[in-house]
């Protein structure tokens, strides 16, 4: 290993006083600086951290942007979603690979490019997109493609490459009562000071504020919870996270509503009794780091953040910790175990993170939106937010919509209205289909678009894809099925062998070679991973294709081909062949 960077591990380790937790955001810094880790890096962070060179190394083979295998000087990642399909995504990744002379994923022989897909960016609204070591690139396109190429193959660093190639707009179609908001820094927090924290806690309350990240939990009750534990060394986390295909929302609010989130994040410290923050921002938002940690160094100038803010009895401060790519982090559990710089395996729940979370402490894990509110609900009151609602339903959500529409973008609409009504204000038509939150949510048809977005009805954690006449649904169940195989994290059986047996299957019959009986298996496998999985993502992963197979079932049977067919596979055994093989590799790992 050269000196240099030996130097860098060794300032780093001592930067964080050999504090684990921070050993995944040691190896972020190591993979840019590197291209990988090397061996020796994995040697020396070993003997700093007192861990074993075999867990450091599973620690890097489960995230998706850490290598221990060298990657190119230039590592491109194509997001591979499918609404970035729908915008030419094939098409470009191949011109691409085309132009550089690469094949897709292995490193060119001269180690200067890597060509990869990778999940969702968050650039739905933009797509196709890419990232280029963790930077975003927008709308692509043949031409803007051959002028990448022409940079890549000349050297030149990234920092000479045009600023406007990393322009990531903010594309607000619909503004509501935060994203019209003229919130002053440090207002709400300034008003949560002035009364007691069981005052503000009581307008949370009063607001009907709920979590915004797709789960819906009161959010007034879970800092209640918080509060009332007998630790008192209590934490707040914002998951920036939003790792389901077509959200883009968390991007949007940071990158222009940072104060609000800010704001949020430290009335629910006020609250709570914390005295320390984290955001943990997602790897593929890396672009917005600089400016997010230049707002927190403003806060702290103006004494928002700090000791002592606004020369009172609340002491709190907040740091950004970067994920490394993982969609299971969406998870709170899972979130908090890569916050201790570990692999993002969801914990059993309970504990719940609220007694029991970041090293064990009492800890409010919330997304970027729900701060946001609740920030709006103290600076401008409870009866403010919670007016907004329709049908007798509390409050705002932003959605994230993308696909067949006239206006892609940032929607904010009042809680309660009819999907029909959201069609209109983005401009569907024909529209065949929705995907409302994500693949882990609700595919509806024509006949549903009475249903109206709510908590109680249709949930969503912002992801709204529209799909018209033209689009085959069966495809983009198979984009779905394959994400959730590639997003496993692997950690239980039922879930690692079930997601690899059901794209199997569904790569089977959408290629014509399919029967009926291949239908009932991925049922079955439905059932085993929905009741043994370790956490949603197993038990979810199903659903696009059985949501399909449901309202659509024309799209299945066209592929069929001999309808009497039956075929030799059998998923009772092919299930246990597959535990056996896993517990084979797993007694060799020992």
């Amino acid at each position: 290993m050269n000196k240099a960077l030996a130097a860098l591990i060794h300032e780093q380790v001592k930067g964080c006083r050999t504090n684990k937790a921070y050993l995944l955001q040691i190896l972020r810094k190591i993979q840019f600086s590197c291209a990988h880790i090397p061996a020796d890096a994995i040697e020396q962070l070993s003997a700093e951290f007192k861990i074993s060179p075999p867990k450091i190394m599973a620690l890097i083979e489960f995230y998706h942007f850490i290598h221990y295998q060298p990657r190119g000087h230039y590592d491109i990642y194509i997001s591979d979603s499918i609404i970035d399909h729908m915008s030419g995504k094939n098409e470009i990744t191949r011109y691409l690979c085309e132009k550089l002379n690469v094949k897709l994923n292995q490193p060119r022989e001269d180690g200067l490019v890597t060509v990869a897909d990778t999940s969702c960016t968050g650039m739905s609204d933009q797509g196709p997109a890419a990232l280029v070591n963790g930077l975003a690139l927008t709308r692509l396109t043949p031409k803007r493609i051959d002028q990448i190429v022409e940079k890549i193959e000349t050297n030149t660093a990234l920092k000479d490459w045009p600023k406007a190639w990393f322009d990531v707009e903010d594309n607000i179609q619909s503004k509501g009562v935060l994203l019209n908001a003229e919130m002053q820094p440090g207002e709400a927090v300034k008003k949560a000071l002035a009364a007691d924290p069981l005052n503000s806690l009581a307008e949370i309350d009063k607001s009907g504020l709920r979590g915004c990240g797709g789960a819906g939990f009161k959010t007034a009750l879970k800092w209640k919870s918080c509060r009332l534990s007998s630790d008192h060394d209590r934490y707040v986390v914002c998951n920036a996270d939003e790792g389901e295909p077509g959200t883009f929302k968390d991007r949007v609010l940071l990158n222009s509503y940072a104060e609000q989130l800010i704001e949020g994040m430290t009335i629910c410290a006020y609250i709570i009794g914390a005295c320390k923050g984290f955001i943990y921002l997602r790897y593929e938002y890396q672009h917005l780091y600089e400016q997010l940690n230049e707002a927190l160094h403003k806060r702290r100038e103006a004494n928002l953040l700090g000791s002592h803010i606004l020369d009172g009895e609340l002491s709190f401060d907040i740091e950004i910790f970067m994920g490394a790519g993982s969609y299971v982090c969406g998870e709170e559990s899972a979130l908090i175990e890569s916050l201790e710089g570990k692999r993002a395996i969801p914990r059993i729940r309970p504990p719940f993170p609220v007694t029991r979370g970041y090293l064990g402490k009492p800890t409010v894990v919330n997304n970027v939106e729900t701060f946001c509110y609740a920030a709006l609900v103290i600076d401008k009151g409870a009866d403010n937010f919670s007016a907004q609602g329709l049908s007798g339903f509390s409050g705002c959500k932003i959605l994230s919509i993308s696909g067949d529409v006239e206006k892609a973008g940032l929607y904010e609409i009042p809680l309660g209205l009819p999907v029909k009504n959201v069609l209109n204000l983005c401009g569907a038509k024909s529209v065949q289909a929705v995907q409302v939150g994500g693949p882990s949510g609700t595919l509806i048809t024509p006949s549903e678009f009475n249903r109206i977005i709510s908590f109680d009805d249709l949930n969503t954690s912002g992801s709204f894809m529209v799909f018209n006449q033209d689009r085959d649904l069966l495809e983009n169940a198979l984009n779905f099925t394959h994400f959730f195989m590639k997003e496993s994290c692997g950690f239980c059986t039922p879930c690692r062998v079930g997601t690899k047996l059901i794209c199997d299957l569904a790569d089977k019959v959408a290629a014509g070679q399919g029967a009926r009986l291949d239908l009932d298996s991925i049922k079955q496998l439905n059932h085993v991973m929905n009741k043994m999985s370790h956490c949603g993502l197993g038990q979810r992963a199903a659903e696009p294709l059985l949501q399909t197979l449901e309202k659509f079932p024309e799209y299945f049977v066209k592929r069929m081909t001999d309808k009497d067919y039956q075929p030799s596979f059998n998923v009772e055994e092919s299930i246990q062949r597959a535990i056996d093989i896993v517990v084979i590799q797993d007694n060799q790992k020992g």
